[in-house]
């Protein structure tokens, strides 16, 4: 069984209430409030509420502090090396957006532009939070984000919800792993903050709530009362899923009159533009006729772009894109010494293991090998089963 944590912001979300419902959950409230007024003049409070009934954690910060200290607070800040890499890269991620949408440098942004202080200060409160509770050894899932609906006052004046800079946020990530829709409040009820944590941490996104045996369950509540429950509630639960998951998108077209030359140089010309992989397999065209097809896996953010070479290397008018899920081990590089007759060499090998660390494969790096062979003069077949049977001794 795989540890799950489930974030369901059926209510939308916000920064403070990923962290209200992390503490909800049993993160340690010293430790988040430690970490969260480390970068300045903060005030932390943690409370517990209750929203229409329902009976939830609340965290409410505040900050007289406006200087514009952007990132090398965090740095400074004395946390554990992976507080402030997450917490630096979800600053990062907000600051992208709002660089977009105002059409500045990042770096001539304004501390109000990337974050205020106490904005600053949740974003690092969520990030202790999680470390403190060990959910980077955990499958994090989430449900869709609901936005909310109707118009909200920004800088630009009344704009549709969700914000400029949030639906940028949500924008780069459902190409990942974040989908969002409206929701039951006539209100914004999802702000940039809570969509670059999720958006940082979220590996999976479901329509529905997934298969768990759940464990605990923590209620984080907003800072607003609607005519629907307030709270951001996180899932702490087990599944049978030993694998990781991701999105990728997979690219096919039909060709009939392309030279194996052409194709050759579309196989090179795809995987130097970022495809994952690709296959072109033989089939029968209408009418009889010989032809291919062709298949490429990709990053969603890659797919209009090799779509585009496809059609500009081939003639083939159109592209089909059909975005998959894909279950994936996790994979490393380990170096092992292996003995041919009275010499040693070293070749690395491919280790790919299940999410509770269980090898499940191990393959030897081919270029090593066939490097190791012609040196040695024996076969290249001896050297990649030598490599292999010493990776599984040593791993068992």
């Amino acid at each position: 069984m795989m540890k799950t944590v489930i974030f369901n912001p059926s209510s939308g979300v916000s920064g403070d209430m990923i962290v209200a419902s992390l503490v909800d959950l049993g993160a340690n409230k010293n430790t988040v409030k430690k970490a969260m007024t480390s970068i300045g003049d903060v005030n932390v409070k943690i409370s517990k509420v209750s929203g229409l009934g329902i009976s939830a954690t609340r965290v409410n910060v505040t900050s007289t502090d406006d200087q514009k200290m952007r990132y090398t607070g965090i740095k400074e800040s004395g946390l554990e090396d992976a507080v402030i890499g997450d917490s630096i890269a979800i600053c990062e991620r907000i600051a992208d957006a709002q660089s977009k949408v105002n059409e500045k440098l990042k770096g001539r942004l304004s501390l109000r532009d990337a974050g205020s202080v106490d904005a600053i200060a949740v974003v690092i409160g969520a990030c202790a939070a999680f470390h403190n509770l060990g959910f980077d050894k955990f499958k994090i899932h989430s449900t869709p984000i609901c936005v909310g609906r109707g118009s909200a006052k920004t800088s630009f004046g009344e704009l549709p919800i969700p914000a400029p800079a949030t639906i940028e946020i949500l924008r780069n990530s459902c190409l990942w792993n974040i989908t969002y829709r409206g929701g039951l409040a006539t209100q914004e009820l999802t702000n940039q903050t809570g969509a670059a944590i999720l958006a940082h941490f979220v590996k999976e996104c479901n329509i529905f709530f997934p298969k768990v045996e759940v464990d605990r369950v923590g209620y984080g509540a907003g800072s607003r009362d609607f005519e629907i429950p307030n709270v951001l509630r996180t899932v702490i639960g087990e599944t049978g899923e030993m694998l990781s998951s991701d999105r990728i998108d997979v690219l096919e077209t039909n060709v009939d009159d392309v030279t194996g030359e052409v194709l050759g140089k579309l196989i090179s010309d795809l995987m130097s533009s970022g495809a994952r992989d690709v296959s072109i397999m033989p089939a029968t065209m209408k009418m009889g006729r010989p032809g291919h097809i062709i298949q490429v896996m990709a990053q969603p953010a890659d797919t209009t772009r090799l779509a585009r070479k496809i059609i500009q290397e081939t003639g083939s008018p159109s592209t089909r894109v059909m975005p998959v899920k894909r279950l994936i081990t996790e994979r490393h590089i380990s170096t092992t010494v292996i003995d041919v007759g009275e010499d040693k060499r070293e070749v690395r090998v491919k280790i790919s293991t299940d999410m509770q660390g269980n090898t499940l494969s191990v393959s030897a790096e081919f270029e090593d090998c066939k490097k190791v062979a012609e040196e040695l003069g024996v076969s290249v077949k001896e050297i990649i089963r030598k490599a292999e049977c010493v990776a599984w001794s040593r791993l068992s």
